[in-house]
């Protein structure tokens, strides 16, 4: 299939856009690369069955026109910047809401019925219930991004109704592996290089969130979108996917586990507080049975998934820098 992926310079959109190649598929990479890194496309720029269009997703004529004989989008562009969310409201309202919108309609005109879209956890605000399920009633949103994701949600949903998509949205945890460009695990290793005798860590430490391996994302997404199209019999064809972990761990032991992998005996100062900015949920786990009925299961636990991580910022410092 020709597959059009959006944020495809991005940390997990340049992952899946290889597996989409090495699975012998046709792909378009399209980003502003505004956060993206054309590095991250090294691999992919080598396959004759790989092209890159430089572009914003509010860009109708631009974005329409490098879609025409497409036949799966998959959308992975996204302001993904909760923490300064406030500081910028517009933002999360035109790259996220509005840029579905342009992609939606662009689909739309385009007769391109099939989507893969990366929703958030954070759409779920802060729940009472843990492992938190798919079908949970959605609480108060305490974050911009996680309302107009949940915005974005609800767009393809009734895209779903009224045209005929086919949609497969993915409700993430934090994601973790090569590539990793920024959240907390991407901070800790900047600041410690920065300054080893000392990690300011936003928060008391105890907040709980639940990680998973950018392998076993793809694995996911790919298992019941691209292979089993799971959406594809039900009346209104939209699926939702929690994708996580089984299980989840504190903040502090996540900063002491990568000290310690970072080769230092650093100090730990918590700026206080059980969360680390507004939006900020001090607890993430979701419940995971769903996909997991699929045959699905995450390979590397949140531990393996953090050295992972590490080990790959220490062996590419370029990133620290581009990242600025």
């Amino acid at each position: 299939m020709k597959f059009f992926v959006t944020g495809g310079a991005g940390f997990i959109g340049s992952n899946f856009i290889d597996m989409l190649l090495s699975n012998g598929h046709e792909v378009t990479a399209y980003d502003n690369l505004s956060t993206g890194q054309i590095k991250f496309l090294a691999n992919a720029s080598k396959s004759k069955n790989f092209n890159f269009v430089k572009g914003d997703l509010l860009d109708e004529d631009n974005l329409t026109k490098s879609m025409i004989n497409v036949d799966f989008v998959v959308h992975f562009a996204a302001n993904a910047d909760i923490r300064h969310g406030l500081e910028s409201p517009k933002r999360d309202i035109e790259q996220n809401i509005i840029a579905t919108f342009n992609l939606l309609e662009s689909m739309r005109k385009l007769k391109i019925k099939k989507i893969i879209f990366a929703s958030s956890a954070a759409v779920l605000g802060e729940p009472q219930i843990f492992p938190t399920p798919e079908d949970i009633p959605i609480p108060k949103q305490t974050s911009l991004y996680g309302a107009s994701k949940m915005a974005c949600e609800n767009l393809i949903s009734a895209y779903c109704e009224g045209f005929n998509f086919e949609a497969y949205v993915y409700r993430f945890v934090s994601v973790l592996g090569k590539r990793y460009p920024h959240g907390h695990v991407f901070d800790f290793v900047r600041k410690i290089k920065e300054d080893a005798s000392i990690l300011e860590v936003l928060g008391d430490g105890t907040q709980r969130k639940s990680y998973m391996h950018i392998d076993d994302c793809i694995e996911a997404i790919n298992l019941t979108a691209i292979v089993k199209k799971t959406a594809k019999k039900l009346k209104t064809k939209i699926e939702i996917y929690n994708l996580g972990n089984p299980d989840y761990i504190s903040v502090e032991d996540s900063a002491k586990l990568i000290i310690s992998k970072m080769g230092f005996d650093t100090k730990i100062k918590y700026t206080g507080g059980k969360q680390g900015w507004v939006g900020d949920n001090p607890f993430v786990f979701l419940d995971i049975k769903k996909i997991q009925k699929h045959g699905w299961k995450p390979n590397k636990t949140i531990i393996e998934s953090l050295v992972d991580t590490v080990n790959w910022l220490k062996d590419n410092d370029w990133i620290f820098e581009k990242r600025r």
